[in-house]
């Protein structure tokens, strides 16, 4: 060891409990998205559902789309069994090569699609919301702001980079956190930049292309502190490059197929009234807060540690991590299902029922709102089941999982679009979800990946029972949505905070009563 190297970078990652690094990618998470709702707030407030808020969700949903394609989904499944396999069997000389090849190699690629895109940007636009064609000026403006916010992409997969290395060292605390910028950001952008601008909305675009560059600067000194900072220089001949890339290429199609069927909402939203892909957007918000720190967290730190393990041959343990993760999602994704549909009004006019925001647009969104919540859980244990099959580095499998899944959602899509609108698309959504949720569990179990341990009984007697009392209580408690439109700011979050206390104390105390322990979910990495 030279004595400018750290002395972590020279270490294998220690183990440590998988609850206790749930938590701390939960909390980070849940600032994130409390910040992601302020910023929503903000957001609605000043543009509600208009040509502008929907100009702008387009252009940002295109690169974030692709972001969690690409960086989050695809290369982020590739690259963590690749790396967990580096950091337990090859020299730190190899580590730091694979990092200098794979970032070198990723920034060469992505800075060729970003100049593509930006000089492609109404014709992405078309693409993406062809509705918008109806509107010159609509779309003149949405592809105006997407050449701000497509080099989001390059700067984002590289902060998903860097947080993967991260996260394999069980440094999970700073990739978690990293969110919140964006949010401070757009929310900046939002209260000193709209008032310089012609088009408010154009604000937000630079506030996306401001988050990226922070969101990458902030993981620096973190990486360089591991010594762990790559020196970027693309090397498409190394190994570890081309394994990755062969991984990736069907995981495109893997674990982020629920985001194309987002997306698919949103080529279909465009054709419909002026307002649906906005009323879709804010309903989607809502399902992401719990989505993110429950399911996403789950699936941050699971990813690493199966990847450890099936380096290690540790095929019992292995087993018996996927079922602790899916009991977690389901202890904490059935509740947050059922308090988001029965409380799908107030959640919304307490959040974004300010400025710009009608009651029309309340009303429309909690009609998509209950469709995305209904499919909760099974976004909650895609996220779950898809390391399963990566870990192994088996991409193939959840890949045709994944285009069987697509073609549902759009055939139901064509299906429910026309009786039910926008909330048609949702609900669309929600059902290729349990599909693609109920192939991936099957295919696991009929391998003998996943070994359901004992209890499981007695455990959704738990969950049910709770999750029942829990939304009757609500049900009853809850005074009736329209109440709620000449409730003033602060009494609309009393209530809310105190429906919250009532359901989460219901079917905590419920299951409590019925003998489950926090130590049941102890489990190491």
């Amino acid at each position: 060891m030279t004595a400018n190297t750290p002395p972590q970078a020279n270490m294998p990652p220690q183990r440590r409990g998988l609850m206790r690094s749930g938590l701390v990618v939960s909390a980070m998470t849940m600032l994130s998205r409390v910040m992601g709702l302020v910023r929503d707030v903000v957001v609605a407030t000043f543009l509600g559902a208009g040509n502008g808020a929907d100009a702008f969700f387009v252009a940002f949903k295109i690169p974030n789309f692709l972001r969690r394609l690409f960086a989050e989904g695809a290369f982020n499944q590739a690259f963590v069994p690749v790396l967990s396999e580096y950091s337990t069997q090859r020299s730190k000389q190899e580590i730091r090569e694979l990092l200098n090849a794979v970032a070198g190699s990723l920034t060469a690629m992505l800075a060729l699609i970003t100049a593509f895109a930006m000089l492609a940007a109404p014709w992405l636009v078309w693409v993406f919301a062809p509705g918008f064609g109806r509107d010159p000026e609509k779309l003149a403006m949405t592809a105006d702001m997407l050449r701000l916010t497509f080099p989001y992409l390059l700067l984002i997969s590289l902060t998903a980079f860097s947080g993967s290395v991260l996260n394999t060292w069980n440094r999970f605390a700073v990739p978690a956190f990293t969110p919140v910028l964006l949010n401070l950001s757009l929310i900046g952008a939002a209260l000193f930049l709209m008032p310089l601008m012609e088009e408010p909305a154009m604000a937000l675009a630079w506030g996306v292309l401001i988050a990226g560059a922070a969101q990458l600067a902030f993981q620096v000194p973190f990486l360089l502190r591991l010594g762990l900072l790559p020196t970027p220089w693309p090397n498409f001949a190394h190994d570890g490059v081309k394994r990755i890339l062969k991984l990736m290429a069907p995981a495109l199609f893997g674990v982020s197929v629920s985001q194309i069927n987002l997306l698919l909402d949103t080529v279909l939203a465009s054709l419909l009234v002026a307002g649906s892909v906005s009323w879709l957007y804010y309903s989607d918000r809502l399902v992401e807060l719990p989505l993110g720190v429950f399911g996403v967290a789950i699936g941050t730190i699971i990813l690493p540690a199966l990847s450890k393990r099936h380096a290690d041959k540790s095929t019992e343990h292995f087993s018996a991590m996927l079922d602790w993760a899916i009991r977690v999602v389901l202890l904490l994704g059935m509740p947050a299902a059922l308090a988001l549909a029965v409380l799908a009004e107030p959640f919304l006019i307490t959040l974004f029922h300010y400025g710009a925001m009608t009651d029309h647009d309340i009303q429309m969104a909690a009609m998509s709102l209950r469709a995305y919540a209904f499919g909760l859980v099974a976004f909650m244990l895609i996220k779950v089941l898809a390391p399963g099959f990566f870990a192994r580095q088996d991409t193939k499998t959840p890949v045709k999982v994944g285009i069987i899944a697509m073609v549902a959602n759009m055939v139901f899509n064509l299906i429910l679009v026309w009786p039910l609108a926008h909330a048609g698309l949702a609900l669309a959504t929600a059902l290729s979800a349990f599909l693609n949720a109920g192939m991936l569990g099957y295919l696991l179990y009929r391998q003998k990946v996943l070994v359901f341990q004992p209890g499981w009984g007695r455990y959704a007697v738990q969950l049910v029972g709770g999750s029942a009392l829990m939304s009757i209580a609500l049900y009853l408690a809850a005074p009736d949505w329209q109440a709620w439109l000449d409730f003033e700011l602060w009494q609309r979050i009393r209530w809310v905070a105190g429906l919250v206390v009532l359901g989460g104390g219901l079917y905590f105390v419920w299951l409590t009563a019925l003998g489950l322990r926090l130590r049941h979910f102890k489990m190491n990495s």
